[in-house]
């Protein structure tokens, strides 16, 4: 598949677009229950160095035994790695790092602020139109996002340590999509994500065997499970929905998507993990919904006298 305008993509037929946000969402925020789950009994840049690697091989593999054309240019292969370095290493690193202190639903909902400074730099560099029902989305949905985030920290739900290195995780994941959007790579989209996978697992592998050791993986069943899930699951699937979804809707709709991440992130938490809901929470999410449909709305084409 190749990484061409929206407008190419769409087929007659069953509209599967519905789908992938649902699988991409419910994919994207049960990571942060398996992230929370395997850095319990394994440092955390060892667990992503052996994910990416992993993934970025078996992609590979797979596209070698399809027989898929090599269509990416130098600059391609060069753009797919950075990007791999911004969306992959840097993102999950710190955030991996915060969630040893952090909740996986605390996690989720503050990488959810995404989209309000996606959409604000899509608007100054990439030329994206920021309407007021879209700025009215955004400042809804980092108000439902803000509220809960205030409520966990007053409780002394949360370490601030842990959010300082998820801030700086949500800051890398945005400069990721705007980079991707910026540069435009071409050519097949799961080779580029078996790239980005790669490259992120070989910067990573010395830095997690300098910090840490191989005699801190304590080696279980539920670490292989979210290992799995991780490589499978978020390395190989939701990140080729996610570019996809970048592709289709632009940097400012997709991201809004990751403002339903929080609500399903703590769901998923209390089912797994047993992490503990507020009433005040969930009071949270209704801002945040309101704001996702008033960003990813369809614009209606403007009547023209007849």
């Amino acid at each position: 598949m190749s990484l061409v305008p929206a407008t190419s993509l769409t087929t007659p037929g069953f509209n599967t677009r519905p789908l992938q946000i649902m699988l991409f969402c419910g994919l994207w925020s049960f990571a942060f229950v398996a992230g929370k789950v395997g850095v319990a009994d394994c440092p955390p840049l060892i667990l992503l160095a052996g994910r990416f690697t992993l993934a970025g091989v078996l992609i590979l593999g797979i596209a070698a035994v399809r027989r898929e054309p090599w269509t990416l240019r130098p600059r391609d292969v060069a753009i797919c790695a950075l990007l791999g370095l911004a969306n992959n290493a840097l993102y999950l690193g710190l955030g991996y790092v915060g969630l040893q202190t952090v909740s996986a639903g605390i996690g989720g909902l503050i990488v959810s602020a995404n989209p309000v400074f996606t959409a604000v730099l899509a608007a100054l560099l990439l030329h994206e139109k920021l309407t007021w029902r879209k700025l009215a989305g955004l400042v809804l949905g980092v108000a439902g996002v803000a509220f809960i985030v205030w409520h966990r920290i007053a409780i002394g739900a949360e370490a601030w340590q842990g959010i300082a290195f998820t801030l700086a995780s949500l800051a890398s994941i945005v400069a990721g999509t705007i980079l991707f959007k910026r540069l435009a790579p071409q050519g097949s989209l799961w080779i580029g994500n078996g790239i980005q996978n790669l490259a992120a697992g070989l910067a990573l592998t010395p830095l997690a065997f300098t910090l840490s050791s191989v005699g801190d993986i304590v080696p279980s069943w539920r670490l292989a499970g979210a290992f799995a899930y991780l490589v499978l699951g978020g390395s190989i699937v939701a990140y080729w929905l996610w570019f996809r979804l970048l592709t289709l809707y632009g940097a400012t709709a997709a991201s809004a998507w990751h403002f339903v991440m929080p609500p399903l992130a703590m769901l998923f938490a209390w089912v797994v993990l047993g992490e503990a809901i507020d009433g005040r929470d969930l009071l949270g999410v209704i801002p945040v919904a309101i704001g996702i449909y008033l960003v990813t709305r369809p614009t209606r084409p403007a009547m023209t006298a007849g």
